[in-house]
């Protein structure tokens, strides 16, 4: 609170205040889609559900290992030069 009144950053907070909340929305609006596109190929017949659940296993345990902190920000930086496109 006291940060953010002095208009600046917490300690142990990059960003500023909001950098965290726009992180989450983005990881939640990638889940979600992902989500649709998955039961979309699941109902269209382009993958099974066996694969299917592999494929969601693989992401899951994907995230707990070393590699996932690099594929976190290579995907933020991502969506992060998707947002500054202009049109």
């Amino acid at each position: 609170m006291l940060g953010r009144a002095l208009g600046r950053a917490l300690p142990g907070r990059q960003g500023g205040p909001t950098k965290g909340v726009i992180s989450v929305a983005i990881s939640l609006s990638v889940v979600l889609l992902l989500a649709i596109i998955l039961v979309v190929l699941i109902r269209g017949g382009s993958i099974k559900a066996g694969p299917a659940v592999v494929a969601v296993l693989f992401g899951f345990f994907l995230a707990s290992t070393g590699m996932a902190p690099s594929i976190n920000r290579f995907l933020n930086s991502l969506a992060d030069t998707i947002n500054r496109i202009s049109f």
